[in-house]
């Protein structure tokens, strides 16, 4: 039997989805990392922006550990949703950079703390605001995943290509002509579904 180690698989399962979010930015141009592809301006940039102040906040002030990074998106009087977006002054080495420090400073939080440890989210209402290592850790894997799930779909929009990380696309495999044969199908599949449904609705 393996033995249990819960930080090791936590720490696993967070670092998968760092690297996710880091690969769709690889090949791609400094617009292309930047530019808004839904109607609410989600980038692949910003995303990486925005998880390193979540691994920040949520792995180092919430347990006393500040990392002296400065985020300027959380100061008072910030334009809201500034974590979310890279302006033209905020490089991709620098962004990534950071993301890397975070990482760090996270892991530092991981290995120097038991994961029953309790630590409070300033920006959390008072009272309300506890949150033991563990709870904070899981938090952050799964605000993470959830970026990094949104990258893939803006990936593929944007240049089609698709996979989980660098070595396991965990996908189903074909080429160019099965994959547009299964999409006809899904589309098929969904225009006979809703016909059924408007024919139901009228019978």
């Amino acid at each position: 039997m393996t033995a249990s180690d819960p930080k090791a698989d936590l720490h696993l399962y967070l670092q998968s989805a760092r690297d996710a979010l880091l690969w769709k930015l690889e090949g791609l141009s400094e617009y292309d990392i930047r530019r808004p592809s839904t109607p609410t301006g989600t980038n692949l940039l910003g995303l990486v922006k925005h998880a390193t102040g979540v691994e920040l906040g949520y792995l180092g002030d919430t347990f006393g550990r500040p990392s002296g990074e400065p985020l300027p998106w959380l100061e008072d009087g910030a334009e809201p949703n500034a974590d979310m977006w890279a302006t033209a002054d905020e490089s991709r080495e620098y962004i990534v950079e950071r993301y890397h420090r975070a990482w760090a400073h996270a892991d530092g939080t991981i290995d120097a703390l038991a994961l029953d440890s309790v630590g409070k989210v300033p920006w959390w209402p008072s009272g309300g605001d506890e949150v033991t290592l563990h709870h904070a850790v899981v938090r952050v894997i799964a605000d993470t995943h959830r970026h990094a799930g949104h990258a893939d779909i803006i990936r593929e929009l944007k240049d089609g290509a698709v996979g989980m990380n660098k070595g396991k696309a965990s996908l189903a495999p074909g080429d160019s002509a099965w994959w547009e044969n299964h999409r006809s199908r899904l589309e098929q599949a969904a225009q006979e579904a809703d016909r059924r449904a408007t024919s139901d609705e009228i019978n």
